[in-house]
């Protein structure tokens, strides 16, 4: 079903009439697996598919301006329809590569050369467009997982309470835990991008992904902490958080760039206004998810004091 053209030993019989069906049946003819039949009459022709004498019509015919129009009639649904199309359509193309060449000299200008092929690597559309986005966005999740189940364990072993004899306040503890977690994306991203520019991808606007890899761990990790500061066990803090992250996910489709096209569009070196504008959307939200967790961790040391 995927290739139906590799099937061998199959035979098709067509009919081919209309008035230029001397020209088309013999090119119909040389395909493998058609065996074309000339008709005079176009009733004829359509009979003998009624009665399944024939498997397909192909009625060919030129209109007023000399081009030539194949219609073509074939039965309806099955695996031998999908077969039969497919040979159809080779021998159709066939024909109108014939038509192009003997028609070339009516041309009143020469067609445009076809450049030669760029040597590039077949992988590169996948490696900036699927591979390079992957490796940014994923350990930022990750690091929001980390911080959910890291401050929930906490929080129900209570050594969360114990840490409060510490020196520092509850708040600067707390924030230490998100600022080491939030790290974790942006060095694993500087170690990525270094691997792919050992083995030959260029990166032109590091930098500039590195910026929005931070903001976005800083935005994940704020939406973790402000979960795990609110769910009651690790399993709704878990669930939460996988909620929060998909509709963040849903909501960057309606953005005017999404994301993964801010990353590839930063590393190939074509980002736009609406690029930069991208990145420094992120970094407010990244602020503003920061400065939530900090209400929450304020909210959170009042309650328990």
């Amino acid at each position: 079903m995927y290739d139906p053209g590799v099937v061998d030993g199959y035979e098709s019989d067509v009919a081919v009439t209309g008035s230029d069906a001397i020209d088309v049946a013999p090119v119909v003819d040389s395909q493998d697996g058609l065996d074309a039949t000339i008709y005079e009459d176009r009733a004829d022709a359509h009979r003998a598919f009624d009665n399944r004498w024939d498997d397909a019509v192909l009625d060919a015919n030129r209109d007023d301006d000399g081009r030539l129009v194949v219609r073509v009639t074939a039965p309806d649904g099955g695996l031998e329809t999908t077969l039969l199309v497919v040979q159809l359509r080779e021998a159709l193309e066939t024909v109108e590569y014939v038509e192009r060449v003997e028609n070339a000299d009516r041309l009143e200008e020469p067609p445009l050369a076809v450049p030669s092929g760029a040597d590039a690597s077949p992988y590169a559309e996948f490696t900036y467009t699927v591979l390079l986005p992957l490796l940014l966005f994923l350990p930022a999740f990750i690091s929001g997982s980390i911080v959910v189940d890291s401050l929930i364990e906490e929080r129900q072993r209570g050594t969360l309470e114990l840490l409060r004899v510490a020196p520092l306040s509850f708040v600067d503890v707390v924030d230490a835990k998100l600022v080491a977690t939030a790290l974790l994306a942006p060095l694993q991203a500087i170690a990525w991008l270094a691997l792919l520019a050992i083995n030959g991808t260029a990166i032109a606007n590091p930098a500039a992904l590195i910026a929005l890899v931070s903001a976005l761990s800083v935005l994940v990790v704020g939406i973790g902490g402000v979960v795990a500061l609110s769910a009651p066990d690790r399993r709704q803090a878990q669930l939460l958080y996988s909620s929060a992250i998909v509709a963040a996910l849903v909501v960057s489709t309606l953005l005017p760039e999404h994301p993964a096209n801010t990353v590839a569009k930063f590393a190939i070196g074509s980002a736009t206004g609406t690029t930069w504008l991208s990145l420094a959307l992120y970094c407010l939200l990244g602020a503003l998810a920061f400065a939530a967790v900090r209400i929450a961790l304020v909210r959170v040391d009042h309650e328990s004091l």
